[in-house]
């Protein structure tokens, strides 16, 4: 179990990668919340001879400087592939996954109305015969699929027959 220790920030080295993705309107964020309620989540640091490398705790690290803090609170991890897991990595998850169901229910939808449009559309008949052996079922003309949804939706429709 990782024990919440406090960490002098002038030993933490942060990455020139990990700096990179630094967003100053998050920094401000982070240290507002600081000021009122304090620094809720630990970061976490390796250590790398005698200073400390970055983890994870890029903006929090960022608030507490900003703040003129000279240690923050975090976790001792062995290796960069021992990080915690945060909450964010499963909400992402949740949301990409979803966004997946609704893609594939909005192309589904898609095709139908798109199914139901074309299907509407008689032929016309040019003899008085064939007329009156159409007229109790009148003929649909199938439009060439527009889309990889259509496609789909034609061949379900036919039983996946060619």
């Amino acid at each position: 179990m990782l024990k919440r220790e406090n960490f002098p920030i002038a030993r933490i080295y942060v990455p020139v990668k990990r700096r990179a993705t630094l967003r100053p309107e998050a920094v401000r964020e982070i240290a507002e919340s600081m000021l009122e309620i304090g620094q809720e989540t630990p970061i976490l640091v390796r250590r790398d001879g005698d200073r400390f490398v970055l983890v994870e705790g890029l903006h929090r690290l960022e608030a507490c400087k900003a703040l003129g803090e000279e240690t923050i609170v975090g976790f001792l991890v062995s290796g960069q592939n021992n990080k915690a897991p945060s909450p964010y990595d499963a909400e992402a998850d949740a949301i990409l996954e979803k966004t997946k169901r609704l893609r594939t229910l909005r192309l589904a939808k898609e095709a139908e109305e798109k199914r139901r449009g074309t299907s509407n559309v008689v032929l016309t008949e040019t003899t008085k015969s064939s007329t009156e052996k159409t007229s109790r079922s009148a003929h649909t003309m199938r439009a060439k699929p527009t889309t990889l949804a259509d496609w789909l939706v034609g061949r379900e429709r036919d039983g996946f027959r060619d």
